[in-house]
């Protein structure tokens, strides 16, 4: 197991659900943890800090496209 020192981190309500948006650095770079808690069950994916501009630029892309639909 890596060792990782948390950065930074951002906590988001929605209904049900949790997210957890996590910056962690460890030996291999920075990485991303998202987290969504739904009853005590957790998901989790982990984004390359490097990628952080096309990750938030798809999903800008992808809000665009609900607000025009919505």
């Amino acid at each position: 197991m890596v060792q990782s020192d948390l950065l930074h981190t951002e906590k988001i309500l929605a209904d049900r659900k949790t997210f957890f948006l996590d910056l962690k650095e460890n030996a291999r770079g920075m990485v991303v943890k998202i987290t969504e808690d739904v009853g005590g069950n957790r998901d989790t994916i982990m984004v390359p800090a490097e990628l952080l501009g096309d990750f938030i630029a798809a999903l800008t892309d992808i809000k665009a496209t609900a607000d025009s639909h919505g």
